[in-house]
Parts: structure tokens; C-alpha cells; sequence
């Protein structure tokens, strides 16, 4: 699958690692190609492009800070009919949720980015485990949320790419649970003393 991703940091650095191992091909649209950060992605192999050439690909992935996230999607230019998947959380600077019960960061996703089929993932654990699902001894969950059918199916498809077990969790609304979920991750991998190497998981009987 053909996969451009705006921003090139922690998550969106492992994704683009973990989608190219998998076989995906993956680049970065980005505000400044000439940046340093522009010259890093490139440096491990990856091609860049200007972030008013993200919608050339199949699946645009946003990947910024949520201050970010209006900047970049309107420096992205049409987006209608794309998948776009929304990773970011509405953090406040001390890692608050600024959005939540009647809102949330994927709807708002949604709203600036008119007919994109925008689906909610890769929101509810850190970077460090985005390409390294597959080391877990029991698969962590993904859950995915977005109102298009199809263009979830394909998000699910992506994270079972990474080795995560996809969970489709409902329409988009549902992002104003997983982003609070993304708040608990943060909180007990920073607050509680986890670290990052863990993530969650869904237990069956």
C-alpha cells in the first residue's frame, strides 16, 4: 500500500519503519524538505515530499503534536477520499486532555479535513512499541475507530501489518474514549514508574 505520513517524529518514525518492513511503501510529507529533520528521513531511506503532496497516496497518516495538527492538515491541501488516520492526542502540557466527552481530537480530525474518511488508531501507546508489536509475548491491541467501513478495514489490516491484534471498536465517536485510554498509557508509563516498553492487551475466556 501506498502510505505518506505528515511528520516525521517518534510515531511517525516507527510506523514508516515497521510499514516498510512489512512491505508498504512509505514516505513523509513534510513542511520544510530541505529541513534537517527532512535530511534524517532521508538518510534512512525514505523519500520526502512536500506536505502539499500528501494526498497522492493511498493513506495519509498524521502523525504531528496535536498544536500541529490544523497547521499540517491545511498545508496538506485536499484530502477528500483519502484514509486518513488521525494518531495525535489532545494533550495539554501537562498531559491533560483538552478535548473529551462531547469532542474528541479524531472528530475534530474529521472537520478539518472535509470528505477525508478519517479513522482513529495508533493513538493508545508510545512510539517505542509502534514498529515493535511482534516482541510482545501476548499481541497488544490496536483499536480502531472511524465511520467508513472500507477505510477502517484497511487501518485494521495495517496494524495487524505491525503485529498488533486490530480491534475495531466503532465509529469515530469512539475516539473520545481511546484518547483518555492514551492519557491512562502516558500516566503509567511516566507517573507510575512502567516505562514504555508495555502496552495493552485484550485477555479472552
Amino acid at each position: 500500500m501506498d502510505i505518506t505520513i505528515i511528520g516525521a517524529g517518534n510515531v511517525g518514525g516507527a510506523l514508516g519503519e515497521g510499514w516498510r518492513k512489512a512491505g508498504h511503501m512509505v514516505r513523509y510529507a513534510l513542511r520544510d524538505p530541505a529541513s534537517e529533520s527532512a535530511k534524517a528521513v532521508e538518510a534512512r531511506g525514505f523519500a520526502v515530499a512536500q506536505l502539499a503532496q500528501a494526498g497522492a497516496a493511498e493513506v495519509v497518516m498524521l502523525a504531528v503534536p496535536w498544536s500541529a495538527a490544523a497547521g499540517a492538515l491545511a498545508g496538506a491541501g485536499a484530502l477528500a477520499g483519502k484514509v486518513l488516520i488521525d494518531a495525535s492526542n489532545p494533550f495539554t502540557r501537562d498531559f491533560g486532555l483538552s478535548l473529551g466527552l462531547n469532542d474528541s481530537a479524531g472528530e475534530t480530525v474529521a472537520r478539518l479535513a472535509p470528505g477525508a474518511r478519517v479513522v482513529k488508531a495508533f493513538n493508545t501507546t508510545g512510539a517505542d512499541n509502534m514498529a515493535a508489536a511482534a516482541a510482545f509475548p501476548v499481541k497488544p491491541m490496536m483499536p480502531v475507530a472511524g465511520d467508513d467501513d472500507k477505510a477502517k478495514a484497511v487501518v485494521l489490516s495495517l496494524a495487524a501489518d505491525l503485529g498488533f491484534e486490530p480491534v475495531d471498536v466503532g465509529p469515530l465517536s469512539a475516539a473520545r474514549l481511546l484518547e483518555p485510554l492514551a492519557a491512562l498509557w502516558v500516566g503509567q508509563a511516566f507517573g507510575r514508574g512502567f516505562g514504555t516498553k508495555f502496552a495493552f492487551a485484550l485477555a479472552r475466556r
